[in-house]
């Protein structure tokens, strides 16, 4: 059964309720959200209008036993493209997966459309090296500051994390909370290495920042 997560709530990943463990070789983090239906003027509704495209971003910073980011990675300029960071333990829209192989972001959604998880980052928990003490999850509004969009624009945000065999162990919902107003990044979530067993923490922790680097620099 989901255990539904509130704010600081904390449960042992490979603890279910139904017996036995959670299959914890892979586990999805999944990201979902949708955007809020805004009223039309009659023009509007007479000629149509153009969704605005929100999107929202998965990070994953892999921590060390004390709370930094042990490499950053090196920044790779792609054929006059944007950089790309390789090497490093900053998985985002720009560096997909983790050089270990055992940390993927599955792609970049730009508008929220969809059932279910919009993005996922995928983790091999089992298989990570030791020396990784904690995954954390951050979400933030791409360019949200010059958009001019917050999370209170935002329906059904939500994080999950499901495991090898798909059955949802935990999922935390960020909606109707007025906290969120006016900001364009968060800590999600985490998951922390604990008696040799795998934690996932609610945290929740909104931030004005659009920027997820400027929450990086804190892990640094």
């Amino acid at each position: 059964m989901t255990i539904n997560l509130h704010k600081g709530q904390t449960i042992d990943l490979r603890k279910n309720n139904a017996g036995g463990d959670y299959d914890l070789s892979t586990v999805t983090i999944g990201l979902g959200w949708d955007v809020k239906e805004q009223n039309k003027s009659f023009l509007g509704s007479l000629f149509g209008r153009r969704t605005e495209e929100y999107d929202l971003d998965a990070v994953a910073f892999l921590l060390d036993a004390n709370d930094k980011v042990i490499n950053k990675g090196e920044a790779v300029s792609m054929g006059g493209n944007p950089s790309q960071l390789e090497g490093g333990d900053i998985v985002f829209f720009n560096a997909l997966k983790h050089f270990s192989g055992h940390v993927w972001l599955t792609g970049d959604n730009r508008s929220g459309e969809g059932e279910g998880d919009d993005e996922q980052i995928i983790v091999q928990l089992d298989q990570l090296d030791i020396k990784y003490q904690k995954i954390v999850f951050i979400v933030a509004i791409y360019q949200g500051e010059k958009r001019k969009q917050h999370f209170g624009m935002v329906d059904n945000a939500f994080i999950r994390a499901v495991d090898n065999r798909g059955t949802e162990i935990a999922k935390f919902s960020l909606s109707g909370n007025s906290d969120f107003n006016h900001t364009h990044s968060m800590i999600f979530a985490e998951i922390c290495r604990r008696a040799g067993s795998w934690e996932f923490r609610a945290i929740g922790e909104p931030r004005n920042t659009d920027n997820f680097v400027d929450i990086l620099s804190e892990y640094l």
